[in-house]
């Protein structure tokens, strides 16, 4: 069985290693990287099932590379979450949930809640 691929963009290093950590113990295949620049490079060259986003990241916000991810229009194969410590209002996840993003999961989570919400998304 092939397992889904998991990119994790997050500037914090030691959080990007710890969600990797949980979701390779979950059977993922998980990669990371630390700015949304990296984030767009390494998706022009890897094909991932889903990309767990940041939102607060110093060199471009988790925003701006969900709006370039869906331009591009890989969100038909790659789904993407945020993972953040950012509130988002109902009205605000309701129109980004119509705009193609996977989930809005907030920091900090527990591991169980984070792989229950990732097998969700991608099984």
């Amino acid at each position: 069985m092939v397992k889904k691929r998991i990119l994790i963009v997050d500037n914090e290093e030691d959080t990007a290693n710890l969600i990797k950590m949980i979701l390779e113990d979950a059977g993922y295949e998980v990669e990371t990287v630390l700015s949304g620049k990296e984030c767009l490079e390494i998706m022009e060259q890897k094909n991932f099932d889903l990309v767990l986003l940041d939102i607060m990241m110093p060199d471009m916000s988790g925003w701006d590379v969900f709006d370039k991810i869906k331009r591009t229009g890989k969100l038909e194969k790659t789904k993407v979450a945020f993972l953040s410590v950012l509130e988002c209002s109902p009205a605000r996840k309701k129109k980004l949930m119509e705009e193609g993003l996977a989930d809005y999961i907030n920091k900090p989570f527990k591991p169980e809640e984070l792989v229950k919400r990732v097998k969700s998304i991608i099984g």
